[in-house]
């Protein structure tokens, strides 16, 4: 057994695989995006997704006030896509995006999108976690995932 502390935690959930998403909101014409890996389905009916985001993050205000996002699923060639929306102010201007019909933006080539209304926001630690209902929805089959394992692009 491993002393249950910040560095045993993250190593053992770095042992869990996900996938890479991209969550984006337009707000005063202007484009933000975050990495996200906390990503789920939550329910069927009504169709409902959950993500996290910390309470530290920079752009914790701009998703805080936003009524409609996009959860953008990457593909395995968009790792450059994943590393740019990590970082604390990424390059939005090299992008080009599709318009989205909630006044929120895609990814091109993304494996799939979703439009979403947050209709929740929780606070519990150092997260906070975002319900959505999915207004909209399109994938592309036969494409490979974007994955993280082990704190490393598969």
């Amino acid at each position: 057994m491993k002393k249950i502390d910040k560095i045993n935690f993250k190593k053992t959930l770095s042992k869990f695989v996900t996938g890479v998403t991209v969550v984006c909101v337009k707000k005063n014409q202007k484009i933000y995006g975050k990495t996200i890996n906390s990503f789920n389905s939550l329910s069927l009916n009504p169709p409902l997704i959950l993500f996290s985001l910390g309470n530290y993050s920079s752009s914790k205000k701009i998703f805080l006030d936003t009524k409609y996002l996009t959860v953008n699923i990457l593909s395995k060639k968009q790792k450059k896509i994943s590393d740019n929306f990590a970082q604390k102010i990424p390059e939005i201007s090299e992008y080009k995006f599709i318009k989205g019909n909630f006044n929120t933006v895609l990814i091109p080539n993304c494996i799939g999108y979703l439009e979403c209304k947050v209709i929740d926001k929780i606070k519990k630690g150092d997260h906070t976690i975002f319900i959505c209902k999915v207004l909209n929805l399109n994938y592309k089959s036969n494409i490979k995932p974007l994955t993280y394992f082990n704190s490393k692009y598969l």
